[in-house]
């Protein structure tokens, strides 16, 4: 399947769960939303700071806890959904800083502005665009997260490129994603529906933080890995089945990986 023709199974797909009428990667057989989230490294302190909306149980782990956000930074996150990421980037960054969330679902960017003005967070501004193509100024960020989502893009070259040059001199990068450390089964690699809950699109580890190195990172380190199992993994049907978890990747377990990476720009 075409790049274009995956986006479009991406939008549908994401929107859907944006209406609630489906989930998706980060919501499994465990629950979802702040049950999951507490699973992947959220702290309820946190979760009770942010709009309840904005929290759909869609990562794999916790960018914000390990990117050390300043007082005044800018901050982009790349593919920012509802914004839960956003607004606790908003928290650190304070009302000096700012922070722009990104992502090409129309109903997720409705859902993430609605979220804004509840919580009153003048700090957070919300643009429709894609991460293979950012709607941001080259050199006007100080650093990057995000979470569970380079994973789906079907061109990584382009997205660490795209991240690379918003990035000012010095710049962070701090991302939570799926990787692969072996092979998955061929009816897994060849689904959409395994594409959009976080699985198929996945790329082998080694070959990830090389396509980092590539677009001009330094200093990439990997600083926390886990399993992601089944039962945080989310194949909805279309009838909407939210919590229906990925059949038969028991064998699996040990391949599908959760890590939060960071990187800088030299």
């Amino acid at each position: 399947m075409n790049k274009e023709d995956l986006k479009t199974i991406l939008k549908k797909t994401y929107g859907s769960i944006a209406q609630k009428e489906s989930c998706g990667c980060g919501c499994g057989s465990s629950g979802c939303g702040p049950a999951i989230t507490r699973k992947i490294g959220y702290e309820d302190s946190e979760l009770k700071s942010v709009p309840e909306e904005a929290n759909l149980g869609l990562g794999c782990g916790n960018p914000t806890a390990f990117a050390t956000l300043r007082e005044g930074e800018t901050v982009l996150d790349l593919g920012s959904g509802p914004g839960l990421d956003c607004f606790l980037a908003a928290e650190k960054v304070g009302k000096t800083g700012k922070v722009i969330g990104v992502d090409m679902t129309p109903e997720m960017i409705a859902k993430a502005r609605a979220n804004a003005l509840k919580s009153n967070a003048a700090n957070v501004e919300f643009r429709l665009g894609d991460i293979e193509n950012l709607p941001v100024d080259d050199n006007s960020v100080d650093a990057i997260i995000s979470n569970c989502v380079i994973n789906l893009s079907p061109d990584k070259d382009r997205v660490f490129a795209e991240a690379f040059r918003v990035l000012r001199t010095g710049g962070r990068l701090m991302v939570s994603d799926i990787v692969l450390t072996g092979e998955l089964p061929e009816w897994v690699r060849t689904s959409t529906t395994a594409y959009s809950a976080c699985v198929s699109g996945a790329e082998m580890k080694d070959s990830y933080l090389e396509k980092m190195k590539k677009a001009g990172f330094e200093n990439i380190t990997v600083h926390h890995e886990t399993p992601f199992t089944a039962d945080l993994i989310s194949f909805s049907d279309d009838r909407g089945c939210c919590g229906k978890a990925l059949p038969d990747i028991s064998g699996c377990d040990g391949i599908i990986r959760s890590i939060t990476v960071s990187a800088r720009k030299p």
